[in-house]
């Protein structure tokens, strides 16, 4: 796990690599990378590659990165894991493939890999990973996201050539780069609290989506290819039963976390006690191999239990006890958020508005200071299993709307609602997609409905988005799947969407963004791409059996865990913000999201006022978004540090808009 970062300049353009530069852009990722930095400079200095390593596979310096092929035809940059590299070493070996530089490092594996397959070498990986590859006798930089878009690749690309990197920070130390904001992104974040690829928060910097690699050769040419998809790749089973189904899982699960021990430094677990982290608890536990270290988990919870987010601690010490492990906890108050706020903001890079930014962080240093490296975490179960509570709701609207009801009659209703001043809320946005003939599942995250985001953009940007709508980022999506689904039904729209929107964009960035902030790699089990393969060939039949979320899972694990544990209901993992927000921050927030509209011209300060009026299920979520967003454009845009915060500064109002 490492920050990379990289330079090609065009043939039409004179000038040459600034090495000052390259290494700005790698020190700006110190936290992805403290054990080891290099670079590479091509003897022309029209290209060039930075990384900075976190040690976890082939701890020698021989696998330092930059790397180099033998012949010197080769040169990457490479941040991730290769989970299967030792099969495939032996596979390359046996081709004819070495010598070999290093005793196991999996970044060498990807060179032969590469010189034995070519592009199609992707196909044989099992892993997480972005990376820059130069190909000296083509003249070409590959840049590579991985399947599931689990790291994360930025780039910028205009007329003098292209910059690359694993973080956005990295590609700000160029001073040449203007910071402006994308407002149709900034439009996009509105809607779904992140911003979908490819666009970023940044005018000229965009993100490489993930299954996705792009070729960029010297003459300015640009290829982008989606190398990957969930749903062209997975094989229908249309007669399988849930038993089978379920039986499937656990074996494909099994390898799946067994492979993401392989590791030459410790590898934890994060503990919530719900069914997705006890799974990999129980399978961690069960393929630990004799005389290995008792493993270890870590929870986070909050000093006070509140009616809005009870503490877990209960259930993940309940699944500790049951697997032997050696637990640990911290707990978090409000004082915790207010030191972390500033850095919180500066490590997201554009804005990830998911108060769940803070306890991630927070159980990564926990990981770290323990002397634990590598953490596996949760993320995937409930887009594949259909496990969100409000996904039940969601997917019988997402039926109704299906109905052969003349969309005549909608468009009546819609414009009637219109005309009485009732049309400001979800139900009111659900009836208007319906009624235009698209669904009305949009993520499983969103913000705020259509008509209350263009009321709160200032005159200048209703103007310029005139012609704008958030579909326009879905549309690709939608076009995928109507194209590749097998069973095109509701809850097979519903998770096609979310693997690949809120999951890449959104949960699987606040993971990447905070762990990596505490210099802790992530592993993601359930985004092992055959659990996703199997998932998405799986019938909505199984998957919503019974009416039981996450039903799948549960009969695969039932035995496994402690029947309490499996049958508890979700709670998520989340912050008590409603809490933090009603008591402290609310004065603060306030004077923040207000300075932000005034001075970034993007939004109107007294629509934004008016806006608790008009949503009807309005909450302090509402103001964390836009929190979010106001602090993110004073560090990166006025580029105004936020200040420390102290308890004495924040306020205690009654408002209910913060």
């Amino acid at each position: 796990m490492c920050g990379i970062a990289g330079m090609l300049l065009f043939d039409n353009v004179s000038d040459r690599i600034d090495p000052m530069l390259l290494g700005r852009m790698s020190d700006a990722m110190i936290h992805r990378g403290p054990d080891a930095a290099g670079t590479w400079i091509g003897s022309d200095r029209r290209v060039g590659l930075a990384h900075r390593r976190l040690s976890i596979v082939d701890l020698s310096d021989a696998a330092d990165q930059p790397m180099t092929s033998g012949d010197g035809s080769l040169v990457l940059c490479f941040n991730g894991e290769i989970y299967n590299h030792a099969e495939l070493r032996k596979e390359l070996s046996a081709q004819g493939a070495g010598p070999w530089c290093t005793d196991h490092s999996d970044t060498e594996v990807i060179l032969h890999a590469y010189r034995a397959w070519g592009r199609s070498c992707l196909d044989r990986f099992i892993g997480m990973f972005a990376f820059g590859l130069w190909d000296v006798r083509e003249r070409e930089l590959w840049l590579v996201r991985d399947r599931m878009g689990v790291k994360p690749l930025y780039f910028a690309i205009d007329s003098r050539g292209i910059a690359f990197a694993s973080e956005i920070k990295a590609l700000l130390e160029d001073p040449t780069r203007r910071r402006e904001v994308n407002p149709e992104a900034m439009y996009h974040f509105l809607s779904f609290l992140t911003t979908p690829a490819p666009k970023t928060m940044f005018s000229g910097i965009e993100k490489l989506e993930c299954g996705t690699w792009m070729r960029v050769s010297t003459e300015g040419r640009v290829e982008r290819h989606r190398w990957w998809d969930a749903l062209s790749s997975s094989t229908p089973q249309p007669g399988i039963s849930s038993g089978e189904a379920s039986e499937t899982l656990i074996e494909t699960l099994r390898e799946a976390v067994s492979l993401r021990k392989v590791s030459d430094v410790p590898v934890g677990i994060f503990l919530s006690g719900g069914v997705d982290s006890s799974t990999n608890a129980a399978l961690f536990a069960e393929t630990e191999t004799s005389g290995a270290s008792q493993v270890k988990t870590f929870s986070i919870g909050y000093a006070d239990s509140t009616a809005t987010y009870e503490n877990e601690f209960k259930w993940a010490r309940e699944v500790a006890d049951y697997f032997g492990t050696d637990h640990h906890e911290r707990t978090l108050e409000l004082n915790d958020l207010l030191r972390f706020l500033p850095r919180m903001i500066r490590l997201q890079d554009e804005p990830i508005a998911d108060p769940v930014c803070v306890p991630v962080y927070y159980v990564s240093d926990l990981a770290r200071k323990s002397g634990v490296i590598v953490c596996q975490v949760g993320e995937g179960a409930d887009e594949l299993f259909w496990g969100y509570p409000k996904w039940r709701s969601a997917l019988e609207r997402e039926r109704a709307s299906r109905w052969p009801i003349p969309r005549f009659f909608k468009r009546l209703a819609v414009g009637g609602l219109g005309a009485i001043g009732r049309d400001s809320g979800f139900r009111f946005e659900w009836l208007r997609r319906s009624a235009a003939g698209l669904p009305t599942f949009w993520g499983g995250a969103e913000a705020f409905p259509d008509r209350i985001k263009r009321r709160m953009l200032s005159p200048a940007m209703q103007s310029e988005l005139s012609g704008i709508t958030s579909w326009d980022a879905l549309a690709p999506i939608w076009d995928r799947f109507e194209k590749s689904a097998w069973e095109p039904s509701p809850l097979a729209w519903m998770s096609y969407l979310d693997l690949n929107l809120r999951l890449p964009e959104l949960l699987l960035m606040r993971v990447d963004k905070m762990s990596m902030g505490a210099s802790v790699e992530a592993r993601v089990p359930f985004l092992d791409h055959r659990v996703v393969e199997l998932a998405l060939g799986l019938p909505e039949s199984v998957k919503t059996e019974g009416g039981v979320l996450k039903g799948v899972l549960k009969r695969a694990v039932r035995g496994m865990l402690p029947d309490e544990v499996v049958d508890r209901p979700k709670q998520g993992f989340g912050v008590p913000s409603e809490q933090w927000f009603r008591y402290r921050l609310r004065d603060f927030a306030r004077s923040e999201i207000r300075r932000f509209c005034e001075e970034s011209g993007l939004l109107q300060w007294r629509e934004v006022d008016r806006v608790e009026q008009e949503i009807e299920s309005f909450s302090w979520s509402h103001t964390w978004y836009l929190l979010n967003l106001a602090l993110w454009w004073r560090e990166y845009i006025a580029e105004d540090s936020i200040p420390e915060l102290e308890m004495n500064r924040l306020g205690s109002g009654n408002s209910r808009f913060a």
